[in-house]
């Protein structure tokens, strides 16, 4: 696979982003919501084939000691093949010395703890539409 791995927002295509969230199921919104977001992450990881878009991922911290990963999408027929991996590694060597939280959308749990991340006990959301959050299983 020729994946190529950028680490800037600089010709990302938002409306990609925003249609490639819409495909895989999570949260999306208007792609110049994305730019902003993505834009004010501290770390950004974008996964190209052929030219194409196939993946992201972005990650917020304070560069001390806390990280949180937000937005980590590999379009369907590219899932399974590594790409989601490469998107978290590339983050996470950003991050080594932060504490780093994510939520995962449900179902997906189990690629996370392939690499290493483990289920909290403590965790707390406060959303903007906590029923819509509910009947997805992200909540209580």
């Amino acid at each position: 696979m020729g994946l190529e791995i950028r680490l800037d927002c600089s010709d990302v295509d938002w409306e990609v982003v925003s249609d490639i969230l819409k495909r895989v199921g999570m949260a999306y919104h208007q792609p110049d919501m994305h730019k902003k977001a993505f834009e004010n992450s501290h770390t950004t990881v974008f996964a190209y084939q052929d030219g194409g878009l196939i993946g992201f991922g972005r990650a917020i911290s304070d560069t001390a000691y806390q990280a949180a990963v937000y937005d980590v999408a590999v379009v369907p027929e590219f899932q399974g093949q590594g790409v989601g991996k490469t998107i978290m590694t590339n983050i996470l060597a950003r991050l080594e010395q932060c504490s780093v939280i994510l939520y995962a959308s449900p179902g997906k749990e189990d690629f996370y703890r392939k690499l290493g991340w483990r289920k909290m006990k403590t965790a707390m959301a406060l959303f903007k539409d906590p029923e819509q959050k509910a009947r997805k299983g992200f909540t209580e």
